[in-house]
Parts: C-alpha cells; structure tokens; sequence
C-alpha cells in the first residue's frame, strides 16, 4: 500500500461514496485508476466494507454501554463468540487480557435494558461476573453501523 492507497482510503473513510473523480483529483489518477486501486484494496482485505455512519438516537438505542465480562469456568467461550456475533445490540466484543474475559460494546435504548442483556447472558450460563459501564457522552467515537 502507498500514499496513493492511504489517501483513497482515507477519502472513502470520510465519505464511502465520493465520485470516483473527485477522488481522482485529490491523488492526482483518473477516475479509472482510482477504481482499479479501490477494486485492488477490496481484493486485499485492505477496504472490509463500504457503509454507513447511523445516528444510534434516530435508531432508538442512545445509551451506550461498555460492559466488563468474565465468562464462567465453565461456560463455552465458542458459543459466547457466537451469542456476541448475533447479538442485537452488541457491536464491538474484544476479548482481552487481564481481569476479564471479554469487553463488549452495547447500544440499548434505555438503562433499563442493560438489565435485559445480564439476563441472556445469565440464562446462556456465560457470565461469572460482569461489570457494567455506561458512557455519559463521547467525544471521540467509531462509525455506528446498526446489525455491525
């Protein structure tokens, strides 16, 4: 990857459907070149997707919650990976060193519904312990992409 490619991703990443000359402008190729390089990043693994940045209050889900998890001795980390993957109203899940097994991301609708999602981990025998976190505002933060 050159600074051509980190220029064009970089352009994408603000708006994912930026004409294919005005991007050419900017890096200096034809909008013919431009597809080839993006078509080649797609190829690579470099571009995962093209998508959108939704607004989580418009969607019903304004409470953002990091939750701390601690799997049981006994539960199957497999099917944790699977529940977390198709989980809703869980868009990040990183599994972590340290005290906790995972970190995982939720967007709820309201405070009450944290308690929803304690329940199905509890009644999946996932969780041994947890520790909930939830963000008063951001000010930095990623693309929200419902169904992520």
């Amino acid at each position: 990857m050159d600074e051509i490619d980190l220029k064009i991703v970089a352009l994408l990443a603000q708006d994912a459907r930026r004409a294919l000359a005005d991007i050419g402008q900017v890096v200096g190729l034809s909008p013919s070149s431009v597809n080839e390089r993006i078509k080649r990043l797609v190829a690579s693994g470099a571009i995962r997707r093209f998508t959108v940045d939704a607004a989580p209050e418009a969607l019903g889900l304004a409470t953002l919650v990091f939750l701390w998890v601690a799997l049981r001795q006994d539960a199957d980390e497999e099917a944790f990976r699977r529940f977390a993957s198709a989980h809703p109203n869980i868009f990040e899940c990183h599994h972590v060193t340290g005290a906790w097994s995972y970190l995982v991301k939720l967007r709820v609708a309201s405070v009450a519904d944290i308690e929803g999602v304690l329940a199905e981990l509890k009644a999946q025998r996932f969780l041994g312990r947890s520790e909930t976190v939830i963000a008063l505002s951001s000010t930095v933060g990623g693309a929200f992409v419902p169904g992520g």
